[in-house]
């Protein structure tokens, strides 16, 4: 028989799920139709990419604990299917002309996108909220990333096609802000269930696959002119390529034996993607964005190394999949790049001049918004009237979900006593 605290919390979240789904059907009732002149079809393909990386990318990429997979996948599902919806309606309010909402593929590319933020927080907090904590910061985290995001292209007039600041930097400070805030002093050594296994990495490995394919799409798909998107694909593609070179050599340099980690291959490999966003459609040259990547590999493979030992030890930062060191950090080197190839070169599009002013103040107050955005939501997720799991179950998918007996992870590989990467970051020492 379930306890009234199981009754009392599936209750809450299925209330609340059920609200949230009607009030945003009526809302789209009343402010969406279709865009009838518009003829966006053609960004059909790279919609497709896009959501691939949205549901199954990222949602495979956290399936690293050893327990924790169904969650993983599962509540990813649920944040980007409730996510796209409220982004629709929250993009619609900030750059609509009129009384209604006109949609159309480019503007699902955006709601996708306003749901990537909210993903890239849930792998900060990843094992230690409930569902219920997920569908409110999902609420919340929208509407202050569309909120931003307005700021950044609309009033400041900051370049940022592959939104290094808007969504990845902006994803990763207010996940860690809400992490902090929701501090959990019995973490602060390793939970048994904050490991990983043979298997779950490299499930892992898939989601980073998927995102490694399709991240020229992502980088590209809201370009203003197919030249552009040309210049955004190509920087892209060769940025994630010397990124991931430099990954595994500084992978194996890190490693007192020499061996490569499969938690810095499963991310770092990636930050080339985020670091070349804000300048992707930008004249750069395909060695710059080399450059780039390749820095951003380094900046990403330190920070595994060093600093989320040290946020996690110093500053009670507990960040699960270490999105500081594959959005947070390459989202600023994103940033940084973006304000020196402006400098160095006028770039303009559709008559706005961008300035290296206007991207430093882009990434300033991305910067400051999130972390603000994310310590009030922590405060909301924190209230005790929402539950949340005790420190012993944390990470561990049997809370939430039907888990058959027989497949049980901590017993599967109970003769794998040496795996090397049970820890997700201290293989990384």
């Amino acid at each position: 028989m379930p306890s009234a605290l199981d009754t009392n919390m599936r209750f809450k979240f299925s209330i609340l799920a059920i609200l949230l789904q009607v009030i945003i059907i009526v809302l789209f009732g009343i402010f969406v139709e279709y865009d009838n002149s518009d003829a966006s079809c053609s960004l059909y393909p790279l919609f497709q990419d896009v959501h691939v990386m949205i549901f199954v990318g990222i949602g495979f990429l956290m399936t690293f604990l050893k327990k924790y997979g169904f969650s993983s996948v599962g509540i990813n599902m649920l944040i980007a299917a409730l996510g796209l919806q409220w982004g629709t309606l929250m993009q619609g309010l900030w750059h609509g002309k009129g009384e209604k909402i006109h949609v159309n593929i480019y503007s699902m590319i955006n709601a996708d996108f306003s749901t990537a933020s909210a993903l890239i927080s849930f792998g900060a907090v990843l094992g230690k909220t409930s569902p219920v904590q997920m569908l409110i910061l999902t609420i919340l985290e929208i509407t202050i990333f569309s909120c931003n995001e307005h700021l950044v292209t609309e009033i400041l007039q900051a370049t940022d096609v592959g939104a290094s600041m808007t969504i990845h930097a902006f994803g990763a400070y207010f996940g860690l802000a809400v992490t902090l805030v929701l501090y959990r002093p019995g973490l602060k050594n390793k939970h048994e269930n904050e490991e990983s296994t043979y298997q779950s990495d490299i499930f892992a490995m898939i989601g980073t696959l998927f995102l490694w394919l399709f991240w020229p799409s992502f980088n590209s798909a809201i370009a203003s002119e197919p030249i552009y998107q040309m210049k955004a694909i190509v920087n892209t593609y060769y940025s994630l390529a010397a990124c991931t070179v430099v990954t595994f050599a500084l992978s194996s340099l890190v490693d007192q034996r020499g061996k490569f980690n499969m938690v810095l291959i499963q991310n770092a490999t990636l930050a080339g993607g985020v670091a070349v966003g804000t300048c992707a459609d930008l004249s750069i040259q395909p060695f710059a964005a080399m450059c780039i990547g390749s820095v951003a590999g380094i900046i990403s493979v330190l920070g595994f190394h060093f600093l989320t030992p040290l946020l996690a030890s110093k500053l009670n930062i507990q960040d699960t999949c270490g999105v500081h060191n594959l959005h947070g950090l390459p989202g600023i080197l994103g940033g940084i790049a973006g304000i020196i190839v402006t400098a160095i070169k006028e770039e303009d599009r559709l008559g706005v001049q961008f300035t290296p002013g206007m991207q430093a103040a882009a990434l300033g107050s991305t910067i400051g918004i999130a972390l603000v955005g994310g310590a009030l939501t922590g405060g909301i997720l924190k209230l005790p009237f929402l539950g949340q799991v005790s420190d012993q179950n944390c990470f561990d998918d049997s809370v939430y979900w039907e888990v058959p007996e027989e497949e049980k992870p901590h017993e599967i590989h109970s003769n794998n006593e040496h795996y090397d990467e049970h820890s997700r970051f201290e293989a990384t020492m």
